[in-house]
């Protein structure tokens, strides 16, 4: 979450007139995040949130994110509903942006990583992948291994000024994914979350209360959405690989949806795609995200280390 797109109170209290939540007594930007501009909204009729969609996502998406959060709320999945305003529609303008408002899930990202929340995760991700199956609607991955080369040239080098002989390492790297990236019918593939970072996952009590922040989604492989939560779960302070954080998660996957034989042998090079997947965005995010956006900005370089990791640079083989 972030916010590139200021608001008057004055505006915002017009937009809920449009609704049956009651009217404005606050709001706040919400700095987390990268892609869209994101607001915590408290009315009389309770908390939500006010999300306007900025940079990679196409409005023309934007119907599937929502009807898919619905899918899975209609299913007893925990999270955001998207609030139809008085005319029934969910989708609506704001300062000339696509918008929506969505309920407020409870909860709040864990503070600490353990090998029991990744367990949970494991589960709750299976879970997810499952109740996903009839939505039938596809949605291309647009971030998948064909748009990282591409993601990599228009950084036009500028890796190279965070680390000398980045993009070099990068490329190879890509040679390398893409001659191994599994054929397409070969894996199991349905609706993935692909952005399940851990304040995407909320807990209360120390259980996992919910998901959010979906506008990643799409239909790609379920292993590939597990790579990317290997990365984004099991490296300690962002540098250091935790295998028992690793085993919890299959493990818990697999409680739910056991992986092929197929899946596991990919699981390896679906980890350094999902490295460089994230290791690229981050980079063009650095370079092109504006100097006065209230957003937090991600090291692109934290991502380097798993991607060594998970091509075995340091112990000579590949491993998760």
């Amino acid at each position: 979450m972030a916010v590139y797109t200021e608001l008057a109170a004055e505006t915002l209290e017009a937009f809920l007139g449009t609704y049956d939540i009651g009217t404005l007594i606050s709001f706040q930007g919400i700095a987390e995040g990268v892609e869209n501009s994101n607001f915590l909204l408290q009315t009389t009729g309770g908390t939500f949130i006010l999300t306007l969609f900025e940079k990679r996502v196409k409005a023309s998406d934007l119907p599937w994110f929502l009807g898919l959060m619905q899918h899975l709320s209609g299913k007893g999945m925990n999270c955001p509903l998207p609030v139809a305003g008085r005319d029934g529609e969910a989708l609506r303008i704001l300062a000339d942006r696509p918008a929506a408002i969505t309920t407020f899930l409870p909860g709040r990202a864990v503070s600490e990583i353990t090998a029991e929340a990744c367990g949970q995760l494991g589960q709750v991700l299976a879970t997810f992948h499952e109740k996903g199956r009839d939505y039938t609607a596809e949605r291309p991955n647009g971030l998948s291994v064909h748009a990282w080369r591409p993601l990599l040239e228009s950084c036009q080098g500028a890796g190279d000024d965070l680390l000398p002989g980045l993009t070099d390492e990068l490329v190879q790297a890509l040679d390398r994914i893409e001659a191994s990236w599994p054929a397409e019918g070969t894996l199991p593939r349905g609706q993935i979350h692909a952005d399940l970072f851990p304040d995407n996952v909320f807990f209360q009590d120390g259980r996992i209360s919910g998901l959010i922040d979906f506008y990643f989604a799409c239909t790609d492989l379920f292993a590939y959405d597990l790579a990317i939560c290997l990365n984004a779960w099991c490296f300690r302070d962002e540098k250091v690989f935790e295998p028992a954080f690793a085993q919890a998660m299959i493990d818990g996957y697999e409680t739910v949806r056991p992986l092929d034989a197929a899946e596991k042998a990919a699981l390896p090079i679906l980890c350094q795609g999902a490295s460089i997947r994230f290791l690229l965005t981050r980079l063009y995010d650095w370079i092109n995200t504006p100097a006065d956006a209230l957003v937090t900005r991600k090291d692109p370089l934290a991502y380097l280390g798993r991607l060594r990791h998970f091509a075995g640079y340091a112990t000579g083989h590949a491993n998760v």
